[in-house]
């Protein structure tokens, strides 16, 4: 099964981090120039919470396809997971984490972890490892350079610049209301 691991420093803090990769308006904005994705189904605007759905609808090396993922743990402000509960992967399964900096508590080492298998066995296989795996980290990739980028150019509250717990989940700042 194909795996990869990403690492980005994001300048701003865990809960903000958080709320953010759940966004659907954000993570729109991030495919927008490069696969047109858009959610169609589920969650189509604001925050995912735990339990809830997305569908995804996209145009992948020309191809159209549709995704849905569902959060199936939810750990504010260290976490979540999505699994694929329908689309073009057998399997697909993305972890999110997100730690304070100890270098710098006003920011964030984010990892995604992405397990994935392609259809078609052997062959399904072979084009995972030579053509999906590294499209897949060029995408993501792309896509944390782009909330990492947005997050920087935010504001930072006091309670960033401390280092202090800053409540709720950072949602507020990207313009959705915080829990």
């Amino acid at each position: 099964m194909p795996r990869f691991e990403l690492i980005t420093d994001v300048q701003a803090v865990p809960e903000t981090v958080f709320g953010a990769c759940l966004d659907v308006d954000l993570h729109t904005a991030s495919m927008g120039t490069t696969s047109a994705e858009r959610a169609v189904g589920g969650v189509t605007t604001g925050r995912l919470r735990a339990g809830e759905a997305v569908t995804w609808e996209a145009r992948h090396f020309g191809i159209p396809w549709r995704m849905t993922v569902r959060i199936i743990d939810y750990r504010w402000p260290y976490g979540f997971t999505d699994n694929q509960i329908s689309g073009p992967f057998g399997r697909w399964h993305h972890e999110h984490s997100f730690t304070r900096n100890p270098t710098d508590f006003s920011a964030t080492v984010m990892r995604d972890v992405i397990d994935f298998t392609a259809p078609m066995g052997p062959v399904g296989r072979f084009v995972a490892g030579l053509i999906l795996r590294p499209y897949l980290q060029r995408l993501i990739a792309r896509r944390n350079a782009y909330l990492a980028a947005t997050l920087a150019r935010l504001p930072r509250s006091a309670g960033e610049e401390t280092g202090a717990e800053v409540p709720g989940d950072g949602g507020a700042q990207l313009g959705h209301k915080a829990e």
